[in-house]
């Protein structure tokens, strides 16, 4: 990888080889399509969807897919997890398996409900 920054996520997703584009492009649109909303950034060096604060983040690594939903992302997922090597708020999707596309949507989908109502929250809150 570039040790620049990209500009935005089609620079990023460009810098990898033809078979990690075409996976990082996926993941990218499994993420649209889960959160229409969300707008794209390029944020700590990865790509990165924002709706009320970061979403989630993805990054392309030598044998892996990193996945970054927060913690509260690979929390709740725990158990459809087990398979991947997680950390704290982090998911390693191994370039040699496929790639659990519905799972991403899940887990978007759960962290755009939670920006939502933190934001909706802090709303009240400031009224």
């Amino acid at each position: 990888m570039n040790e620049k920054l990209a500009k935005n996520i089609d620079e990023y997703i460009s810098w990898f080889p033809a078979e990690v584009q075409e996976i990082l492009q996926k993941v990218r649109e499994t993420i649209k399509a889960a959160a229409n909303d969300a707008k794209e950034d390029i944020k700590y060096a990865m790509p990165t969807f924002v709706l009320n604060g970061n979403l989630v983040h993805f990054a392309a690594f030598k044998n892996h897919i990193g996945f970054y939903p927060a913690p509260t992302g690979t929390e709740t997922f725990k158990e459809e997890l087990l398979a991947y090597k997680t950390g704290k708020g982090s998911v390693q999707f191994p370039l040699d398996k496929p790639i659990p596309y519905a799972l991403i949507t899940k887990i978007v989908q759960f962290r755009v409900a939670e920006n939502l109502k933190k934001a909706q929250t802090t709303q009240i809150k400031n009224k």
